[in-house]
């Protein structure tokens, strides 16, 4: 009795492993096929394989592993099973199979021999490790794509873990400080760099990973060369997935030759003879040299600064050059070489030369002005008595011209006077107008050189007189024509009988191949002589030179000159004087 109870007590027992071992069989998450050791035959297969390959149990029962199609053409051959009857174990870590569909996997097989109620049983367990690999290749191609984009940074970039070991370099680093990525990697800074630069890194990097954020720090270290470099490093922690401290990547900015420019730029700024300071829109000094203080009086660039607080009631003579230098920067980014007049400490006052030029912010807001002052006071002051003197050596030339022919006494100068009106009346630039009345003033010099006796002919000239009478203004350009005067003036001179239709001496001239300064004196020579008394006849009257040009206007005479000239009389009430 008691031996048929323990048979039927290991009955049980063995029954219930076999139950437990099916349902493992059976809800493995892993392919698992049963062979006949000797055979090969496949004896059983669970649920998981027959979805992981799509073939129904029938088709892989009874057959040997090598003949059911996923195997075939495989390292799964019988020269493999006779190893693995051998050895009893085998192992593939990565093979390509397909599904009955003919979609790619990839498999892991290990396969081992063991006994199973006294009979020799091989177990094949296939795990399917197609997402693994796709996702193992995403991280490889994202390792990838991170080394490939650092090493596109053109400065040295490097991250550590939280030991401080170097987790990798980009290729700037390498070139930077002669390392390369596997001499580096796993390693700490006192294993490839002197001790005092090694000392500081450490300290640093520990005390960034203790207080895990940014660290921006300037520093020197030496480059492969053995060169100190100026550099800014840049670092930042990272985590880990359970939100501890991973390590930290940083970036080095080399900035030597920045730091060179800056000492060039500052040795400039202090020992330039030229003022340079920068401003606020509001019209603050925040920053001059003392070539600036200087020139304005002051003894240091800061009592300049403290001193000028209205820069605009303090600074310029005419305050409205404030406001057109500021507008024409607004319009153009820049100004030079605008000339003003500036008050000095003592209230001097001094001509300036001003180039300036607006700094931005990142919505276009001007936030500085940059300037260089030059003091031009001797130069204006030089040239105002060139214009004082050679003003009055154009007045002694038009004196002699006029004593020559005593009939048109007084006529350049009024010429002169009406030319410069009209030139006003046309809003031309003051340098223009000054040469205007220049050549106005003398455009009959010329006629030095015609008998006196056939300038003060009472009765009208004959041809070949008259022929003589055209060549003053040829003449007159001879004799001015090397002298530098402040603009064209021998041209206008030879031009101001030119006629926009070409029927004028001494060239035949049209149009816009006339100089604008010779039209404005052509119109002025006209209605003056047409107005005024000759020794051949009686004055014609203002009425008479109104018509003639305003008849010939485009064909003869410029005709925004004759507008102009039109306006001063009959609006503006001018009289000839």
């Amino acid at each position: 009795m008691e031996k048929k109870a323990g048979t039927k007590k290991s009955l049980q027992t063995l029954q219930a492993s076999e139950i437990r071992y099916r349902r493992l069989f059976e809800t493995a998450q892993d392919g698992i096929l049963i062979l006949d050791a000797e055979t090969g035959q496949i004896d059983d297969v669970n649920p998981y394989m027959i979805n992981m390959l799509h073939y129904s149990h029938e088709e892989f029962l009874g057959k040997k592993l090598w003949e059911v199609s996923p195997f075939k053409d495989t390292v799964l051959n019988q020269a493999a099973f006779e190893e693995l009857q051998d050895k009893g174990y085998i192992r593939y870590k990565d093979l390509p199979l397909e599904t009955k569909e003919g979609k790619p996997i990839a498999i892991e097989f290990v396969s081992n021999v063991y006994k199973s109620n006294g009979h020799k049983v091989i177990q094949c367990n296939i795990r399917n490790i197609t997402e693994r690999k796709e996702v193992n290749q995403k991280l490889e191609e994202a390792a990838i794509f991170q080394q490939r984009l650092i090493d596109a940074l053109p400065m040295p970039v490097f991250y550590l873990d939280s030991e401080g070991r170097y987790l990798g370099i980009n290729s700037s680093f390498e070139k930077f400080f002669g390392q390369k990525r596997e001499q580096t990697t796993g390693k700490s800074v006192y294993e490839f760099f002197p001790k005092e630069i090694a000392d500081n890194f450490n300290e640093k990097n520990r005390v960034l990973l203790q207080n895990p954020g940014i660290q921006i720090y300037e520093t020197i270290v030496k480059d492969t060369g053995g060169i100190v470099r100026n550099v800014i490093f840049h670092k930042a922690t990272f985590p880990n997935s359970d939100g501890s401290v991973g390590g930290l990547i940083g970036a080095m900015l080399d900035i030597t030759d920045l730091k060179r420019a800056e000492e060039s730029y500052r040795s400039i700024f202090e020992n330039s003879q030229e003022g340079i300071f920068r401003s606020t829109p509001e019209g603050k000094i925040i920053m001059a040299n003392q070539a600036m203080a200087k020139m304005f009086g002051y003894e240091s660039p800061e009592e300049g600064m403290t001193s000028i607080t209205d820069v605009i009631r303090q600074h310029y003579v005419n305050p409205e050059d404030r406001r057109i230098l500021k507008e024409m920067i607004k319009e153009h980014g820049f100004v030079k070489g605008y000339e003003t007049q500036c008050y000095r400490k003592d209230g001097s006052i001094i001509w300036i030369s001003l180039t300036m030029h607006a700094l931005r912010d990142e919505k276009g807001q001007i936030i500085y002005y940059d300037g260089i002052n030059a003091d031009i006071t001797n130069r204006k002051q030089t040239v105002e008595r060139m214009k004082k003197a050679l003003g009055a050596t154009i007045q002694a030339i038009a004196v002699t011209v006029e004593t020559r022919d005593p009939y048109t006494a007084g006529h350049q100068r009024r010429v002169a006077n009406l030319a410069c009106a009209i030139a006003t009346e046309m809003n031309l630039p003051i340098d223009m107008i000054d040469g205007i009345h220049m050549a106005a003033a003398i455009h009959d010099l010329g006629k030095i050189s015609v008998p006196s006796e056939i300038l003060s002919k009472p009765t009208q000239l004959t041809n070949v007189e008259f022929s003589l009478i055209k060549t003053h203004s040829q003449s007159g350009y001879d004799i001015l024509k090397d002298i530098d005067f402040p603009g064209p003036v021998a041209r206008t001179i030879l031009e101001h009988h030119e006629r926009m239709n070409g029927t004028g001496y001494p060239n035949g001239l049209t149009g816009d191949n006339i100089l604008l300064e010779s039209r404005i004196l052509a119109v002025a020579d006209v209605v003056e002589s047409m107005a005024s008394h000759r020794p051949y006849r009686a004055a014609l009257g203002l009425d008479a030179a109104m018509e003639e040009i305003e008849k010939e206007k485009g064909a003869l005479y410029d005709m925004s000159v004759v507008d102009a000239c039109l306006r001063l009389f009959r609006k503006n009430g001018y009289q000839l004087q």
